[in-house]
């Protein structure tokens, strides 16, 4: 196998995980809910479910079967927290309630 060949099968196999955007704190995806879900998904995140607290609009979303919680402020458009869920930890709070 040539040089050429295994760059060009090397590029195949890590495309996929170059393929989407990753968020940070800071980031900027909008005031409205729909422009929010709509960047998203865009970034190839599937939205599950959302809720408003005040000014904070909460997403969770999955993306690469991993589950996230994104906090965005709805004044300034920008990302407040990313956080990581953990489905054992989503399971005994609803235990709870």
């Amino acid at each position: 196998m040539n040089t050429a060949t295994k760059a060009a099968i090397l590029a195949l196999i890590t495309a996929p995980t170059v393929a989407f955007a990753q968020l940070s704190p800071g980031d900027v995806v909008g005031t409205q809910e729909a422009d929010i879900l709509a960047f998203l998904e865009a970034e190839g995140y599937t939205v599950q479910e959302t809720e408003t607290e005040g000014n904070m609009l909460e997403v969770e979303v999955m993306l690469d079967g991993a589950a996230f919680e994104i906090e965005v402020d709805l004044t300034t458009g920008q990302i407040a927290e990313i956080e990581a869920e953990d489905e054992d930890d989503d399971e005994a709070d609803d235990d709870d309630a």
